[in-house]
């Protein structure tokens, strides 16, 4: 059905694509594999005319395409899914769904029923529950992401391009959306589907594209290939374990957090842990348990209706973010770009910010090479890959800009680092990358609390772990117990545990 052949493309004298050929079926679901910053967004931005490729050739059903915009793209049955949402947030889901191609009758009024009965058909065909008069916005980032997806499946797309769909949604959610593309395929639609989770390229995908640096490397059936053939595919190297080894358990170290009760409702659970010198402590539970808004919560970016904790045993009581900071606690949070980065500025001002304090010079101007050294610095402990600190942070790939939010606090002398899903949309070769950081900085003496969604990361990476059930801690486990299996039954049933 779709045909790409030769595709180049540069952006000044950066080659981006080097001749990627790309062909996918009609009723199949074709995966498009590749590290961050191998094309593969680029790839699709061409296809869907949002860029102009320098050479190549598009086809759909044989017949030689090229798209001078996205309405010209979507007006041939292409229809995308953006792995960053491209919805209007005080709209609700029926106008996004429905922007530019609203139904109107014979005399140009809008035909708001009949778009609210299609709207809410496509999200019933999802399986999931999304208010449809309310502001997208007021939605959690699991009901955007379907509306994102339902957004698309009303263009009536022939071809589908899913970027990433799965990063913000449950297990029993991405199995509703396999279910719906499996009866998309059925029905002769071709998906292609980009992940950074290779277990779901097995479960739904039936064959496999690998880009590697702008290249094209290779196309195989799912069925020709495993998880190590792929990755080094992608890498141009084996990873064989992304995980490093857990340090040898120590006696008790001493204790650097201690929350004594967090509640964040009333009637609610009450949360208790502490955090130890140079473990990390896994937070895992299904979305909506309550794992971020009780760091939120502590840091004084939530309410709560009791938050009782102390650091090194002097009690705090944080009711600004900026006051946790100066007690020495970073977060690295769940949305990088919407709340960790301004991605419009370069690497130095990223690093510095918040930390301008100590660049002074005679109390009033800043000294601009001690802040250019001090970020070297930074950005050479945490391996930014980066021209230089100028560079702008949204020419980054998404693990070096996780890395720089990183470099922030260790810039800042943070001792307690909060990791919100850490890995989330970057490829594997980053996430060894972050993992094996990890490990150095508690290695240093640093604490971690690490929030994650994937279960493989919270075992292979957790020294403990906190599980959350319905707004608060349910259960701590440690040692042997951290397990998937142990984890995913405190995190659905709630049994009420407690452990130091």
């Amino acid at each position: 059905m779709l045909q790409l052949t030769g595709i180049k493309k540069n952006f000044g004298p950066v080659t981006v694509l080097r001749g990627v050929d790309l062909q996918v079926r009609a009723g199949e679901v074709h995966a498009l594999l590749g590290e961050n910053g191998a094309g593969k967004s680029t790839l699709m931005k061409i296809l869907c005319g949002i860029v102009t490729p320098d050479g190549g050739e598009i086809r759909i059903d044989g017949q030689a395409c090229r798209f001078a915009s996205y309405h010209e793209a979507i007006a041939a049955g292409v229809g995308v899914v953006f792995q960053e949402f491209s919805l209007i947030p005080y709209l609700d889901a029926v106008d996004n769904m429905f922007l530019a191609r609203e139904l109107r009758s014979s005399f140009g009024l809008l035909q708001r029923a009949a778009m609210k009965r299609r709207a809410a058909q496509i999200i019933a065909q999802l399986g999931v529950e999304i208010p449809l008069d309310v502001p997208v916005c007021k939605l959690s980032v699991a009901q955007q992401q379907f509306v994102e997806i339902a957004k698309a499946l009303a263009l009536d797309a022939r071809l589908l391009v899913l970027d990433e769909p799965t990063a913000t949604l449950t297990p029993g959610e991405v199995e509703h959306l396999f279910k719906v593309m499996r009866g998309l395929r059925e029905q002769g639609v071709a998906i292609i589907f980009i992940s950074h989770h290779l277990e779901e390229i097995f479960e739904i995908c039936d064959r496999i594209t690998v880009l590697r640096d702008g290249a094209y490397i290779g196309t195989c059936a799912v069925s020709e290939v495993d998880q190590s053939r792929l990755v080094e595919m992608m890498v141009g190297r084996r990873i064989e374990n992304c995980f490093p080894p857990k340090a040898a358990a120590a006696p008790e170290s001493d204790v650097v957090l201690e929350v004594e009760a967090l509640q964040l409702k009333r009637n609610g659970p009450v949360s208790r842990f502490r955090l130890r010198r140079g473990e990390i402590l896994g937070f895992a539970g299904l979305v909506g348990s309550g794992r971020t808004e009780t760091v939120l919560a502590m840091l004084g970016a939530h309410p709560a209706v009791q938050c009782k904790l102390s650091m090194r045993g002097v009690p705090l009581r944080f009711t600004d973010p900026a006051q946790a900071l100066q007690a020495g606690i970073g977060l690295l949070p769940e949305s990088r770009k919407e709340q960790g980065l301004i991605t419009s500025f370069p690497i130095l001002h990223n690093i510095s910010l918040n930390n301008y304090g100590k660049y002074r010079a005679a109390g009033l101007f800043l000294d601009r090479r001690r802040e250019a050294e001090a970020t070297r610095i930074a950005m050479q402990r945490v391996r930014v890959k980066a021209p230089d600190a100028q560079a702008r942070v949204d020419t980054l790939s998404g693990g070096n800009q996780q890395k720089v939010v990183i470099a922030r606090w260790i810039n800042h002398n943070m001792q307690v680092l909060i990791f919100d899903e850490p890995t989330r949309g970057i490829d594997v070769g980053a996430k060894a990358e972050i993992y094996q950081l990890m490990r150095e900085f508690t290695a240093q003496g640093y604490s971690i609390i690490m929030i994650s969604s994937e279960l493989p990361e919270v075992v292979g990476m957790s020294d403990r772990v906190c599980v959350f059930k319905g707004g608060g801690i349910v259960a701590t486990v440690e040692g042997d117990a951290v397990t998937a299996e142990e984890i995913m039954t405190h995190a659905t049933t709630g049994r009420l545990h407690h452990a130091a």
